[in-house]
């Protein structure tokens, strides 16, 4: 009931700051989906929030390269001085390209350190909230195939996983919050543990509220139904994580802090052990850079 509770929170609360340039505010939000006859609501200013993707798109014959560093353990018996509050160690990296197939449908390319997991990724835009609320929601729906490229493995069947959920958002002003159910399917159970499941679903929820013209605070929760996560003697905890989302020169910058090693969905989703009582919390931070290819250059 308490991790219920905290999603209901989400759905309602948040905080936030952000900054940048109106001119390369604008430059980067025409970078995401938008369709000036049905005045779109552009809810999130990036395509990935801490933890979760958003609803949001880039468009056609655009890449949006994403780069997502977890830090190791902020303090308790993995953290603390020795570390530099975890500065010194690296519990994820993820490297991603994104690009616009058509302004609805993305495709993404990314290589993450936990389980060296190589991911493609596609998300389509199926509704998106108007101005006038002639459509008072944006839904997109996304999938996630990635393989295991080291360890050993009985077969390469046994290295994929896959995950796909539908992302629901509505903008309210100044707040957008949005809840995503989702689907994940490990072909091993991941950890590789007697009873543990190979598939289960899940329920994450995030929220962004905007404090000035460029800054909002953002915040990030997921949820795995799994009757063997929910074990308390085992140990596992639900991913969370709140941060600072700044605008700047054409760049979406978040720093922020999670319980979180992983970045990708398959990976925390499925194994998330680390609590926030025992300071096994990190600062982590994402760049998404885009560059448009719809303009043909001036230079020869």
């Amino acid at each position: 009931m308490k991790k219920f509770s905290i999603l209901l929170a989400m759905c309602f609360a948040s905080t936030g700051i952000m900054a940048q340039t109106a001119g390369s505010t604008d430059d980067l939000l025409k970078s995401l989906n938008t369709d000036s006859t049905k005045q779109p609501v552009i809810s999130f200013r990036s395509t990935r929030l801490i933890l979760s993707e958003t609803p949001e798109t880039i468009k056609k014959k655009t890449l949006n390269f994403m780069v997502i560093h977890r830090f190791g353990d902020f303090s308790g018996d993995n953290g603390g001085g020795q570390i530099f509050y975890g500065l010194d160690a690296v519990a994820d990296v993820y490297i991603g390209f994104e690009y616009g197939i058509t302004d609805k449908l993305n495709v993404d390319l990314g290589r993450s350190t936990i389980g060296r997991l190589v991911n493609v990724d596609l998300k389509y835009s199926l509704l998106q909230q108007t101005t006038d609320n002639s459509m008072p929601v944006s839904l997109s729906l996304f999938g996630q195939s990635a393989v295991h490229t080291y360890g050993v493995y009985s077969s390469f069947g046994d290295r994929l996983a896959y995950f796909g959920e539908a992302i629901l958002s509505r903008q309210f002003s100044r707040f957008s919050v949005q809840v995503a159910p989702g689907f994940v399917q490990d072909n091993i159970p991941n950890p590789n543990v007697a009873g543990n499941e190979n598939n289960f679903f899940s329920l994450s929820a995030a929220a962004r509220l905007k404090v000035s013209k460029h800054m909002a605070l953002v915040v990030d929760y997921a949820h795995p139904f799994s009757s063997f996560r929910q074990n308390s003697n085992i140990g596992f905890s639900d991913p969370f994580g709140f941060g600072l989302e700044v605008e700047t020169g054409g760049h979406v910058f978040t720093i922020n802090i999670t319980n979180s090693r992983a970045v990708e969905e398959v990976n925390y989703l499925s194994s998330t052990l680390s609590k926030y009582s025992e300071g096994q919390y990190r600062i982590g931070f994402t760049i998404s850079r885009i560059f448009d290819f719809n303009h043909k250059s001036t230079y020869k």
